[in-house]
């Protein structure tokens, strides 16, 4: 079976997708593409073969399409999302799933009532290796339960577009999901606080900041973002355990010693770090869509990670630690 694919939203991290879905995956065809820059949209579409369509809704309407992506710009997402679960098919929606805890919610009804998933949400550490043998460590219990984790997200630079709230809203989201994921419970209540800031930064922003989460069964988790570290992209995470740690592997790199000094390099930019995590995804994704059950990130989780980083947004503004209060989660959704 070759599942046909539309995209919706022909930027960066779209072409990177439709890339993916040509080269890398087996089973999946792009056929349509569309985007708000009509003259992207016909480049990337004569490139592979695909039609350029006038709108996201004229996509997830095609009878050809029988699954969506949704790479568009964020506030663009629930409308999106909706429009395929009404249509009854199958959408991947980079995060965020939408802008507000509220369309999420939307979003989660209208999958309920069609009673079965349709949507599955771009967290994809989930499927970065060294993530997924932490993972099957925590889950065996070999070292105990959780009781602290320690986490970095670093960016060498940003822009001067961002501001300090996407610290947690773009940067931390990604460390708020795994976070929920590794530990297979609930985050109820998040702090940040503002450590000295760094002079290579723009004026506006508040770098770096250092986060502290708390779960339901009281594991405390801190998270260090610094997105204008200069020396790269360093992603790490540790998690203590009751007889034991254990820590997320950095990238396999050769060891150089030479004039009486010992180096290794460091990534620079996600892609290179996550690329492999990005491939397994979609592949998962394709294989779920045949398979008939979708199992990755769901509604639920885009929902979760939507009020997390709201009452980091919150925490950050006020200084005072906020609770995450969520809704009682569908079964759909599972315990």
């Amino acid at each position: 079976m070759t599942v046909h694919i539309g995209v919706i939203g022909t930027g960066m991290i779209g072409q990177d997708h439709i890339r993916r879905l040509t080269d890398v995956v087996t089973g999946a065809e792009v056929v349509a593409v569309t985007d708000v820059d009509g003259a992207r949209a016909a480049e990337v579409a004569s490139g592979i073969g695909a039609r350029a369509l006038p709108t996201g809704q004229d996509v997830i309407a095609d009878p050809l399409v029988d699954a969506v992506v949704v790479t568009s710009w964020g506030p663009t997402h629930a409308e999106f999302v909706l429009a395929a679960i009404a249509a009854g098919k199958y959408v991947f929606c980079e995060k965020p799933l939408a802008t507000t805890a509220e369309d999420c919610l939307r979003i989660i009804e209208a999958e309920q009532s069609v009673g079965r998933r349709l949507v599955q949400v771009g967290f994809m550490r989930r499927y970065d290796a060294g993530y997924r043998a932490m993972k099957e460590v925590l889950d065996s219990r070999d070292l105990g339960h959780p009781l602290m984790m320690h986490c970095a997200h670093r960016n060498p630079t940003v822009p001067e577009a961002y501001h300090s709230a996407m610290a947690v809203q773009d940067t931390a989201v990604h460390e708020i999901d795994t976070i929920r994921w590794l530990l297979d419970e609930e985050i109820v209540s998040a702090q940040v606080i503002r450590p000295r800031r760094t002079a290579n930064r723009f004026e506006h922003l508040v770098d770096p900041q250092f986060m502290l989460f708390e779960t339901a069964s009281g594991v405390r988790v801190d998270l260090e973002v610094f997105v204008n570290c200069q020396f790269g992209y360093d992603i790490q995470c540790e998690t203590v355990c009751e007889t034991g740690t254990v820590r997320l592997p950095d990238p396999a790199d050769v060891i150089v010693k030479t004039a009486a000094v010992q180096r290794t390099g460091v990534l620079q930019d996600w892609k290179d770090r996550f690329g492999a995590a990005f491939d397994r995804e979609f592949v998962e994704w394709i294989a779920s869509i045949d398979d008939g059950r979708l199992a990755g990130p769901s509604a639920w989780d885009g929902y979760a990670a939507a009020v997390t980083t709201d009452a980091g947004t919150e925490a950050l503004e006020t200084g005072r630690v906020v609770s995450v209060r969520l809704k009682d989660r569908p079964d759909l959704y599972g315990s």
